[in-house]
C-alpha cells in the first residue's frame, strides 16, 4: 500500500497534475475524516475515474460516505460504490 504522498507522486508520474489547491484539499479531507491513506487514495482514484478530473467536492463526499459506512479498505470501498450504485465497477 502506498502512502498518500507516494500515491500523489505516482499519479503525477502518470500525467495527473494536481494544483496546490487540490493537494491542500486532499490533505484537508484526510485531516477532517481521520481516514487511513488507503481510503484517501481510493477516494482520489474513484474521483478521477468517475469525474475524469479531480473534483474536490466529489472527493470529499466520497470520503465522508466511506467513513460514515465504516469502510476501511479499497476492496470494501469498491464494493460499497457498487452496492450504492454510485459507480458501476
Amino acid at each position: 500500500m502506498k502512502t498518500l504522498e507516494e500515491y500523489l507522486l505516482f499519479l503525477e508520474s502518470k500525467g495527473f497534475s494536481f494544483g496546490e489547491d487540490a493537494v491542500g484539499f486532499i490533505y484537508f479531507g484526510k485531516a477532517y475524516t481521520n481516514a487511513a491513506d488507503e481510503l484517501i487514495n481510493t477516494a482520489i482514484e474513484c474521483t478521477l475515474k468517475i469525474q475524469k478530473h479531480f473534483d474536490g467536492s466529489f472527493y470529499m463526499s466520497l470520503l465522508e460516505r466511506f467513513v460514515k459506512a465504516q469502510v476501511k479498505t479499497r476492496k470494501e470501498a469498491l464494493r460499497y460504490l457498487k452496492e450504492e450504485r454510485l459507480f458501476p465497477l
